[in-house]
């Protein structure tokens, strides 16, 4: 169960604890059982996305209305969200498409140029729910992380930003007309959508924290639809200088802005994809787990973070996620957590035309460390003298390089460090959010 900071000193301190884990900072009682401890229960919220999924550790807090409830009635029930821990889990799933891509080319060109050798895949076969090795990537990082946390923490329910519910349409089969267009949730979904797209800056001057609209690039008067693609934000007083001019007509003085909404507007919709892809096959992962798992759309996450006065960002955003009354306690740092791979089985380095250039070594460990290992350096002598703390590339000389808060320091010899977490395929920073 968490506990404050001042508290965690003092049972370190007194030898009532040990550290269990460093990143996150995991501490285990020792002078206690598990059975003789009272624990209150946690939930863990996601938000998946293509780059980056965000996560939080809250505690919930229900609450009865007391005006309602004198009245005779049940009483309204509000639920508090008290964020425990942010996270924000960024994946390679980019980088894998990029070098199995590389990689497809250079064998199509030694196979094809070089060397004959009979094609082979009309031989494979694909199993029921297979995904890209890109996409597999994303729900395997985000599961052992959920899995991870259900170890250390008492998680009894989950929260996923999953499907796009129409919320109106369940509280009142019988909406119609205005009354659903004009919903509590009316144009939320499209309106995060397109801010995404356009980076939340207007299109047209690149104004970032203004008032944003939605508007038309080619105008409605002119037989154009109202299709997202057709679709841009824009700034008031740059929609208003528009008006129902054609984008053409409008910034004819400024042809490379123009060509630059068009390609934005023409952009494949390849994180789209990807979140599309992957969010039924996290869903059944997550049931698979036995848990309570709360399912909800982004336009109620957004509508929730914009009620609350929360400020955006992809943590923020899931702790905004599903049935919330309230959110405390937000106002912290990030836990930023990279995914770096546990090293590659390609033990060359290729050329250009895809041969092997340089050869790396065989062992994955150097005087007992291995990159990705958390080090702890206190240099005594020479230019580099003091302390470094980071992540550890190993080197075949025994001079290593450590990636700390404070950038890359090179040329570290092994003598000096001491490993105080094992590598386990993500690297570690800290995020600062403003609160406004």
């Amino acid at each position: 169960m968490s506990c404050a900071e001042k508290r965690a000193r003092l049972l370190l301190a007194r030898g009532r604890a040990r550290v269990h884990r460093l990143i996150p900072f995991t501490i285990r009682l020792v002078d206690r059982l598990q059975k003789n401890s009272v624990l209150q229960p946690l939930r863990l919220k996601r938000d998946p996305g293509s780059k980056t999924t965000g996560m939080a550790l809250v505690r919930e807090n229900e609450t009865v209305d007391t005006t309602t409830h004198a009245t005779g009635n049940a009483g309204e029930i509000t639920r508090t969200a008290v964020v425990l821990m942010l996270l924000e889990l960024q994946h390679q799933g980019h980088a894998i498409r990029n070098t199995l891509t590389q990689r497809q080319a250079f064998r199509r060109r030694r196979r094809g140029n070089l060397r004959y050798r009979p094609t082979r895949f009309d031989n494979r076969t694909r199993p029921e729910g297979w995904l890209a090795p890109s996409l597999q990537h994303r729900v395997d990082t985000t599961m052992a992380w959920v899995t991870r946390f259900c170890r250390l923490a008492p998680v009894t329910a989950l929260s996923q930003e999953l499907v796009r519910f129409d919320m109106q349409q369940m509280e009142n089969p019988e909406i119609s007309g205005v009354a659903y267009q004009q919903g509590a949730l009316a144009g939320y979904e499209v309106r995060e959508y397109l801010l995404e797209k356009w980076g939340r800056t207007c299109a047209h001057c690149d104004a970032e924290n203004a008032p944003i609209e939605m508007g038309h690039i080619h105008p409605k008067s002119r037989d154009r639809s109202d299709r997202v693609s057709n679709l841009t934000v824009a700034c008031v007083p740059c929609n208003q200088r528009k008006n129902a001019r054609d984008v053409r007509e409008f910034l004819a003085h400024d042809p490379e802005r123009l060509a630059r909404i068009e390609a934005v507007r023409k952009a494949p919709l390849r994180d789209a994809a990807a979140v599309n892809s992957t969010r039924w096959a996290l869903w059944e992962r997550l049931k698979a787990t036995g848990l309570d798992v709360e399912v909800s759309s982004g336009g109620r996450t957004k509508w929730n973070r914009k009620r609350l006065g929360v400020p955006k960002a992809h943590c923020l955003d899931t702790a905004c996620v599903g049935h919330v009354g309230a959110v405390e306690h937000w106002q912290q740092p990030v836990l930023g957590i990279k995914a770096m791979g546990r090293g590659s089985y390609q033990r060359t380095r290729l050329t250009k035309y895809g041969f092997p250039g340089e050869y790396l070594i065989r062992s994955k460990s150097v005087c007992g460390f291995q990159t990705g290992d958390m080090v702890r350096a206190v240099v005594t002598t020479g230019k580099k003298a003091g302390v470094c703390l980071g992540r550890v590339a190993i080197r075949a000389s025994g001079r290593f390089n450590i990636q700390s808060g404070n950038g890359l320091v090179q040329g570290i010899h092994h003598r000096f460090c001491t490993r105080i977490q094992r590598a386990d395929g993500y690297g570690y920073s800290w995020i600062t959010i403003a609160s406004t």
